[in-house]
């Protein structure tokens, strides 16, 4: 569990809580920051930002020292800018994880509980693992059903938890879609095109013919029904439902087996979707082909059991038990969502 309290020079690059400039008063140095850094664990540095700090001096550029003390400070907090913005990449989706790693901190502080919006599955991942290192602070993920993607975080004092605080609601959208069947594309413009951020809406659970089950934040709930008339050419009405309503099938799947050289992304992909290998090279480059829900552009990435890869227009699958052969070479389990 993070303190965040005495890393106000650290706080001050990547929360704000005081201007840049308080970190380059007096020529802050490296050893400063790797002790800041360290004391702050969920900032992890990429290989580039950790040789870049080992060599060279916090607030200077690499390739440029300004002379005058009315530009050093200039320089300076540029630098740093540039550098937390580095630093900050190897989070994945540095702004929202960076809000929420503020709000936990805020809600330790104050002994309050404090709700995120909708969050993605990549910065429910890295803000999970950061969050494990506050101390004092509850955290309770929520999507409505078991298997949703898409959640929402409590984060507060255990004190102030008595429960599971009721932070997700859903709704049923209904309509005679028996000759104008909706894709999830359809429910989720018709939606949004209501005015609604797509950060206040959870999973979007398609019902076929009988329409679709939405998770969204209970405030918006009246809105939606009093507004959303219309999904594609298909007339609809909307009602709320308790979540114990929502009717989830989970994923119908197929298993098979692979033998590959090795565990690159191209080489079991290409197995578990039924294409060519060059053919997903071609998927991946153009950032069309994610793992664990971030885009991937390198064809050599390895992948785990427990890896899921999605490629637009194809589907989903996810990496199963693997085992080594004799011949070592890697017999991998495929498991494919239809």
């Amino acid at each position: 569990m993070i303190r965040v309290a005495g890393t106000a020079n650290l706080q001050s690059i990547f929360f704000g809580t005081k201007p840049i400039s308080a970190i380059v008063n007096g020529w802050a140095t490296n050893a400063l920051l790797r002790q800041e850094m360290a004391s702050l664990d969920c900032m992890r540095l990429s290989s580039f930002g950790a040789s870049y700090l080992a060599a060279t001096p916090v607030g200077l550029t690499a390739s440029k020292v300004v002379d005058s003390p009315a530009t050093q400070r200039v320089g300076v907090v540029q630098a740093a800018k540039g550098e937390a913005d580095v630093f900050l990449k190897g989070l994945g989706e540095k702004r929202d994880i960076k809000k929420i790693l503020e709000m936990a901190n805020r809600a330790s502080m104050r002994r309050e509980a404090l709700h995120t919006n909708f969050i993605t599955p990549p910065v429910l991942k890295e803000s999970m693992l950061a969050l494990e290192k506050f101390a004092d602070l509850k955290v309770v993920a929520q999507g409505g059903y078991p298997e949703a993607e898409r959640c929402r975080l409590s984060l507060g004092h255990p004190d102030v938890f008595t429960s599971d605080p009721d932070i997700v609601s859903a709704l049923r959208v209904s309509g005679n879609f028996e000759f104008s069947p909706c894709s999830h594309g359809d429910f989720l413009g018709a939606i949004l095109g209501t005015g609604i951020v797509r950060e206040k809406l959870g999973d979007i659970i398609v019902q076929g013919e009988k329409g679709a089950h939405v998770l969204v934040v209970p405030e918006l709930v009246d809105f939606l029904v009093s507004t959303l008339d219309k999904v594609g050419n298909v007339s609809v009405t909307c009602e709320r439902i308790p979540l114990e309503a929502l009717e989830y099938q989970p994923p119908r799947t197929k298993i098979s087996k692979t033998v590959e050289a090795s565990l690159r992304l191209d080489a079991v992909a290409s197995a578990g979707f039924k294409i060519s290998r060059s053919k997903m090279a071609d998927y991946i480059s153009a950032g069309d082909v994610r793992v664990n829900f971030e885009t991937i552009e390198k064809s050599n990435t390895t992948l785990r059991t427990g890896d899921i890869i999605s490629v637009s227009g194809k589907g989903r699958i996810k990496i199963g038990e693997i085992n080594s052969t004799r011949k070592g070479k890697y017999a991998v389990e495929i498991i494919r969502f239809l």
